[in-house]
Formats: C-alpha cells, sequence, structure tokens
C-alpha cells in the first residue's frame, strides 16, 4: 500500500482514451496520467491540455520505457492490443487493456502467457460489469434473492449503425457489439455459456452485408448449469440506446429499464409521455468507466485480483467465432469445437 498516486501512461488519444484521461485527471485521485502518446500527436496533445498530462510521449517505447509509470492503459485500435499487451508485460507495466484483445485466439493466448510469465496485472475493459443497475441483477442472484435462475433476456440496441469501413475492420457483429453481451451474460449468469445458437440477418443497411457482416441478431445460450439465455442485438433502434436485461428465477425476477436524461413525464390529452433514453454508450456508462478504471488502480496498489481477467476477455471472443460459425453453418454450436 502507497498514499502515493498510481502513474500510469496512456497509449491512445481517441475517444475512449479521452473518456479514461479525464476519468483519472478530475475522478481517481488514486492515480495521475504521466504521459500520453497516440500516432496522432495533434489528439494526444489535445487530451494532454485538456487533462493535465505532463508529457505527450513520441512513441510507446517511451513511455513503457519509463520506470515512473508503474501501469499502462491501451486504448489504441484494436489490432494493436495484444502487441502492445506482450510489450507492456515485457517492460514490467501493470495493464488495462480495451476490449477485445484480439480477434485471433492465438493472438489472445501470447498475449495471455506474457502478462502470467511477468507476473503483472491484466484487466480488460468490460465496463457494464461495474454498471450499477447490471451489477444489482448480479447481487440478486449472487445472494439468491430470486431463487435459481431459469432463464436470462439481454436487449442490446445501438442508436444508428457505425460506418461501413469500421465494420470492415471490427471483427463483425458478435466481436465489436454483442461481446459487451456476452460478457453480460456470463457476469449475471456466474456460469459459462456451453453452446450458441444464432438467427441473424441484414435489415438495417445493405452495406453491412456486402462488407461481409450482420446487423440484426437474436441469440439463444445454453449454460452449463441448465439456464436459457436470449441475446437481442440490432445495429439500430430509432429511439437511441437500448440497453436492458432480465432474470428470471425460481422465486422472482429482476429487471432493469433503460437509463433516461430526467425523470420527468409529460402527459397531455393525447399522450403520455417521457424523452428518448441516453442516446449511447458514452452518455449511458459514463459512470462505469470510471469505476471499471478505479478497481483497476485499486488492484494494482492493493495486490489485489482485477475484477476482469485475462481469460474473461478470451472467452467472450470464443462465443463471439461460436455465434458466427452456427450463423454461417445454421445450427446450434459448442463452445467447445472453437480452437
Amino acid at each position: 500500500m502507497t498514499n502515493h498516486p498510481l502513474n500510469v501512461g496512456i497509449i491512445g488519444a481517441g475517444r475512449i482514451g479521452r473518456v479514461h484521461a479525464e476519468n483519472l485527471a478530475f475522478r481517481i485521485p488514486e492515480a495521475r496520467a504521466l504521459a500520453i502518446t497516440d500516432l496522432n500527436r495533434d489528439a494526444a496533445e489535445r487530451v494532454a491540455a485538456r487533462c493535465g498530462i505532463p508529457t505527450v510521449a513520441a512513441s510507446v517505447d517511451q513511455i513503457l520505457a519509463d520506470p515512473a509509470i508503474r501501469a499502462v492503459l491501451i486504448c489504441s485500435s484494436t489490432d494493436t492490443h495484444a502487441d502492445l499487451i506482450v510489450r507492456a508485460a515485457s517492460a514490467g507495466k501493470h495493464i488495462f487493456c480495451e476490449k477485445p484483445i484480439a480477434h485471433s485466439l492465438a493472438k489472445i493466448d501470447t498475449a495471455l502467457a506474457a502478462a502470467r510469465q511477468a507476473g503483472v496485472k491484466l484487466q480488460i475493459g468490460f465496463n457494464r460489469r461495474f454498471d450499477p443497475n447490471f451489477a444489482r441483477i448480479r447481487a440478486a442472484v449472487v445472494s439468491g434473492e430470486i431463487g435459481a435462475p431459469r432463464l436470462l433476456h439481454i436487449i442490446s440496441r445501438d442508436p444508428a449503425p457505425p460506418p461501413v469501413s469500421y465494420v470492415r475492420v471490427s471483427g463483425g457483429i458478435f466481436l465489436d457489439m454483442t461481446i459487451h453481451d456476452f460478457d453480460m451474460a456470463r457476469f449475471l449468469i456466474g456460469d459459462e455459456v456451453e453452446e450458441i445458437y444464432t438467427a441473424a440477418g441484414v435489415m438495417v443497411d445493405p452495406a453491412i452485408g456486402e462488407a461481409g457482416d450482420l446487423d440484426t441478431a437474436l441469440l439463444v445460450l445454453r449454460f452449463r448449469n441448465g439456464v436459457i439465455g436470449t441475446i437481442d442485438n440490432c445495429r439500430q433502434a430509432a429511439y437511441g440506446y437500448d440497453q436492458r436485461a432480465e432474470i428470471l428465477g425460481s422465486a422472482g425476477s429482476i429487471a432493469t429499464q433503460n437509463c433516461y436524461p430526467n425523470q420527468a413525464t409529460i402527459s397531455t390529452g393525447q399522450s403520455v409521455r417521457r424523452d428518448l433514453p441516453l442516446n449511447f454508450f458514452m452518455e449511458r456508462y459514463t459512470e462505469s468507466f470510471a469505476s471499471e478504471v478505479r478497481s483497476f488502480v485499486q488492484s494494482v496498489v492493493q495486490g489485489t485480483p482485477t475484477a476482469v481477467t485475462g481469460l474473461d476477455g478470451r472467452i467472450p471472443v470464443v462465443m463471439g467465432l461460436a455465434a458466427r460459425k452456427s450463423y454461417d453453418e445454421r445450427r446450434a454450436v459448442k463452445l467447445s469445437e472453437i480452437q
């Protein structure tokens, strides 16, 4: 234990890098960012100026070579994650890495082995685990408040589809969108999925299909403990960001609804209505982004296990690959089939 803030370096100054930098600067006094780097130096300089980060590093190597920096936050593009984990581990830095680690299980395994061999902490950025609503569902399962879980339903719909340029490199809907729901399913039920069946199609944008991806999907999960789960995904919901979950148990049920910018209800002679839900993940999950980094900092400072491990980062990728295989082969796929 130490009273000094944990010194970290940030790799990547894009959207999520900015979020983490701002949280470190303004909401997490237990840590401070000493340096930030990005291929777009202007972006890194803007974040540094906004968040009081003293050094804009010329390269990742400069951050990894700094003995004052004990941990790094990897917020760069997905295709860099696995290699950066290996390099950071070799430099003896503790690691927080955004999801997914990689689209290849071989690359993921290499990264996890490097972190394990170096003895450094590794936490993967599945921030929704830290959302108070979903944490409350998990607590109800753990305590037995709703009895033994029987059915799980997760609804996850985006307000608008991403650019096709993103779709071409994202790994597809199951690895860039559903991956959060796969992690949430494991987290909420507290058990592993054995089998996945996927029904999906292109119903939002034909260009997404032309790029080889899907934009609408319903997945059925069979858990090892017998629970049956469904995940309902769509890349477009006209009314905004739709994030809900429900578990039916032997003694009751628990469900979460969408989050709104206010609690006001407007009642007139024609309708009873309210404003639209928070528009996208940056607004919906503001608190969880701060909480996940705070949890990582605490695990490093206190020497405790991280809340979301490297294995937690690997399994949803296996699930994503199984989901796509199920769609392609029009059958249920066991996770044990994915090598």
